[in-house]
């Protein structure tokens, strides 16, 4: 079976360093980009819409010589309509590459089974693996990574599974900030935690967010409602007073620190359109470098 990103564990921190510097080189013009998918088709399957998702990966693919097809939610049914074996054996019969945004991490495991093509994981509810490449791409252009501390407040989720193993492995001094019963399971601290030894990074789970943001580089938050957690939204509200990503909160961190959003954001719940919209935001330049994260990575996978 070909090389597949399901996970950021997928990539070593020796290997995220090379995609990264080549994300850095092609966006700054060093390196001409890559045509590593010349004559080749990517399949990008959806059950979840997004706008920067596909977009940024349908460049990606046009970019590096390639073909983009694209498959919405009800074209395919994955699981439902079509089994994911039968749905990556046809697709690996046709396409060079499958990109998939789906609910359930099997999912991407058994199309990675039955395809014998990469798959790249463009979220599911267990990682985002492509968000935290664009993420940490984007803190090493705000100041650099090694030895600066990323505060994480909100939900233990996939964004913050993939970010913190991403982002220890760059040496940074990861905190993550969540209420009770929502924190960051301890299988995945582990594995960001092995990932900074070698770097000279860390990873704390912190109940506080004042405690967690006190002198911190980077801020970070997420949605604290996801796509198919609809029903949990009041409930959620609740269990997150108290965490939002305001003026006050940013205010504890480095005078020069940075915010970030992954996006879409519930403004005036987890983060405030002050701070969103402020001086201290990245989050624009987060959102364009999904495109060269994700350019970098194909082209990497392919060369």
């Amino acid at each position: 079976m070909s090389r597949s990103v399901l996970t950021v564990a997928d990539l070593s921190a020796t290997e995220i360093g090379e995609v990264l510097d080549l994300a850095l080189q092609t966006k700054a013009g060093e390196n001409s980009c890559p045509r590593s998918l010349e004559g080749k088709t990517a399949l990008l399957i959806f059950q979840k819409p997004s706008l920067r998702t596909r977009v940024s990966f349908e460049l990606a693919v046009d970019n590096l010589g390639g073909r983009a097809l694209y498959l919405s939610p009800p074209e395919v049914g994955i699981g439902e309509r079509e089994s994911p074996e039968d749905v990556g054996g046809v697709a690996g019969r046709y396409c060079d590459l499958i990109v998939c945004r789906t609910f359930d991490q099997s999912n991407l495991e058994r199309l990675a089974a039955a395809s014998g093509v990469p798959i790249v994981n463009a979220l599911s509810d267990w990682e985002h693996p492509c968000q935290a490449l664009a993420d940490v791409l984007t803190i090493r252009e705000h100041g650099g990574t090694a030895g600066r501390t990323l505060a994480y407040v909100g939900d233990g989720n996939n964004v913050a599974r993939s970010l913190a193993i991403a982002a220890a492995g760059e040496g940074m001094d990861v905190r993550i900030a969540s209420p009770s019963g929502y924190e960051l399971d301890e299988a995945s601290i582990t594995v960001a935690s092995q990932r900074a030894v070698g770097s000279g990074g860390s990873v704390t789970a912190i109940g506080n967010p004042d405690e967690a943001v006190d002198g911190a580089d980077v801020v970070y938050t997420d949605t604290w409602t996801s796509m198919g957690q609809e029903l949990e939204a009041k409930q959620r509200l609740e269990a997150f007073d108290g965490y939002q990503v305001d003026v006050d909160l940013v205010g504890k961190a480095s005078p020069d620190a940075c915010v970030m959003h992954c996006l879409p954001a519930h403004r005036g719940e987890e983060i405030t359109d002050d701070v969103l919209d402020g001086p201290r935001s990245i989050v624009l330049d987060q959102a364009e470098n999904r495109l060269h994260a994700q350019q970098a990575l194909l082209a990497w996978l392919f060369g």
